[in-house]
C-alpha cells in the first residue's frame, strides 16, 4: 500500500499509480487521514471501484452504480432512487462486500422492512415496500450484467410489496366540485386545481405551464415540458415520456377562466412559469379544502386518476383517454379496467348473443 506520513500536518496520504477505465496510467494523490488505517482503507476502496473488484463493499459499488448509470437518468430521477439507496439500502448493506451478500441477508432485510411502523403505527405501503426491492434488485443486476457478479441475491429472495396499490384514490365530480369551491379565495390554487382536474395533467406538467403553452383561439394546452424543484433549484425537464407530449383541449368554461386569470397577471412574459410555487404548496392546499369541504383527503397526484375516471363514466375508450393524459391506450386499460364495468357488461351481452344465434 502506497500509504504515508505527513510529518508537517501530523496527519497520512496516500499517493499511488493505477489504470482508468481507457487503460491509461494515472497518478492519485489523497490527503488528510488521520490515521494509516484510514488511508490504506480508503486507497483499497478506490483501487476496488476502478477494477470493479466485487470484494468492494455494498457502499462503493454503489459509487460505481451512480457512475455508470447517473449520467443516463434524468436528474430528479437519480434523486429519487439516490434518496431511497440513502435511507434504506445503506443502513443494512453499505460495509457488507457485494461477494459475500446471499439471498438470506436480503430475506432478513425484507423482514425488517416488513417489520417497521412509523409514531402512528402504520407500515410501509406495499408500493413503497416494491419501490425498495426494485431498487436493490437494479444494483445488483448491474453488478451481474457488467461485472460478472454470479447471482443476483435479491432474485434468490423472491418478491417484496406490490407493484400497483390495490385501490386507486379519486374524487368523484360532486366531492371535487365541493374542494373547489373553498379554495376560489386564492386565485392561483384555484386555477392550478381547475386545470388539473378538468385536463389531467401531472403536477410537473403544471408547473412547468408559460403563457405560450397556452393558446386560446384554439382551445388548447401544450405540454412540452415538466418542472421539478432540485437542491434549492428549479429545473426543467421534458416530460415524464415521449407519449407525454401532446396537446390537450380544453372545455369552453376553462379557456375562459384562464384567459381571464392571465390576462389579471402584468407582467407575466410568454416564457414565465405562470404557478410559479412548488408542489409542497399544493398540497398544503389540498390539506386545506379538502378539511373545508368535508370530503376525503387525496394526494395532488390523485386529481389525475378523477379526471380518468370522469372521462371513463362519460363513456370515453381507452384510447381516447390515454391521448389526452399521455398514457398508452393498454397502460389506461390495466390501471383503470375496475373503472369499465358498462364495457365488461357490453362484452357479456355480446358473447351471450354469439352463443345464442349459433
Amino acid at each position: 500500500m502506497a500509504v504515508y506520513k505527513d510529518e508537517e500536518r501530523a496527519t497520512w496520504y496516500c499517493s499511488f499509480h493505477y489504470n482508468d477505465w481507457t487503460g491509461k496510467n494515472c497518478r492519485k494523490l489523497k490527503r488528510g487521514f488521520k490515521t494509516r488505517r484510514e488511508a490504506v482503507e480508503w486507497e483499497q476502496s478506490f483501487r476496488n471501484q476502478q477494477g470493479a473488484n466485487l470484494q468492494m463493499t455494498f457502499k462503493d459499488f454503489v459509487d460505481v452504480y451512480k457512475r455508470d448509470r447517473g449520467p443516463k437518468l434524468k436528474e430528479h430521477t437519480w434523486e429519487n432512487k439516490d434518496n431511497l439507496i440513502k435511507t434504506k439500502l445503506m443502513p443494512y448493506f453499505a460495509e457488507r462486500k457485494m461477494s459475500e451478500l446471499r439471498g438470506t441477508d436480503i430475506i432478513q432485510w425484507q423482514n425488517v422492512m416488513i417489520s417497521y411502523r412509523n409514531e402512528k403505527g402504520e407500515p410501509y405501503k406495499p408500493t413503497y415496500l416494491k419501490s425498495m426491492q426494485t431498487q436493490l434488485t437494479a444494483i445488483f443486476n448491474h453488478a451481474v450484467k457488467f461485472y460478472d457478479l454470479k447471482s443476483n441475491p435479491v432474485t434468490k429472495a423472491g418478491p417484496l410489496g406490490k407493484g400497483k396499490a390495490d385501490e386507486m384514490d379519486f374524487w368523484i365530480k360532486a366531492e371535487y366540485l365541493k374542494f373547489i369551491e373553498e379554495v376560489k379565495d386564492k386565485p392561483f390554487s384555484y386555477y392550478a386545481f381547475q386545470i388539473l382536474y378538468w385536463c389531467g395533467l401531472r403536477v410537473g406538467e403544471l408547473l412547468a405551464l408559460t403563457p405560450k403553452d397556452i393558446n386560446f383561439d384554439s382551445k388548447i394546452i401544450k405540454i412540452t415540458k415538466s418542472y421539478q424543484r432540485l437542491k434549492n433549484r428549479d429545473v426543467i425537464t421534458d416530460p415524464k415520456t415521449p407519449k407525454s407530449k401532446r396537446e390537450i383541449s380544453m372545455p369552453d368554461f376553462l379557456c375562459e377562466e384562464l384567459k381571464e386569470f392571465l390576462s389579471k397577471l402584468y407582467g407575466l412574459m410568454d416564457t414565465d412559469r405562470i404557478f410559479h410555487y412548488t408542489k409542497c404548496y399544493l398540497h398544503k392546499e389540498m390539506t386545506r379544502g379538502a378539511k373545508n369541504a368535508g370530503v376525503k383527503r387525496i394526494r395532488v397526484h390523485d386529481l389525475r386518476h378523477s379526471h380518468v375516471s370522469l372521462l371513463i363514466s362519460m363513456g370515453f375508450s381507452a384510447v381516447s383517454i390515454g391521448k389526452r393524459v399521455g398514457h398508452e391506450s393498454v397502460d389506461i386499460t390495466y390501471r383503470y379496467a375496475h373503472m369499465f364495468p358498462t364495457e365488461q357488461l357490453q362484452m357479456a351481452e355480446m358473447l351471450n348473443k354469439e352463443f345464442t344465434e349459433v
